[in-house]
């Protein structure tokens, strides 16, 4: 998945691994799973992606993502 500044995903839930990996922020019990919401920032590295959310405070694995 290529993300963008703009993009809209869908929350699927956050695995304990998937949130260490990379030590991303924890969505889970901010994000509502399969809420929509509006990519602000992408900061892709190596082996994962972080995205940031307008209007949410956290930086989160995108694999938690669709």
């Amino acid at each position: 998945m290529s993300l963008k500044k703009g993009d809209v995903v869908t929350f699927t839930g956050c695995s304990q691994e998937q949130i260490n990996w990379g030590s991303n922020d924890d969505p889970n019990g901010i994000l509502q799973v399969g809420g929509t919401y509006m990519v602000e920032r992408v900061e892709v590295h190596s082996q994962h992606t972080k995205i940031e959310l307008y209007g949410i405070n956290g930086r989160f694995n995108s694999v938690c993502f669709d």
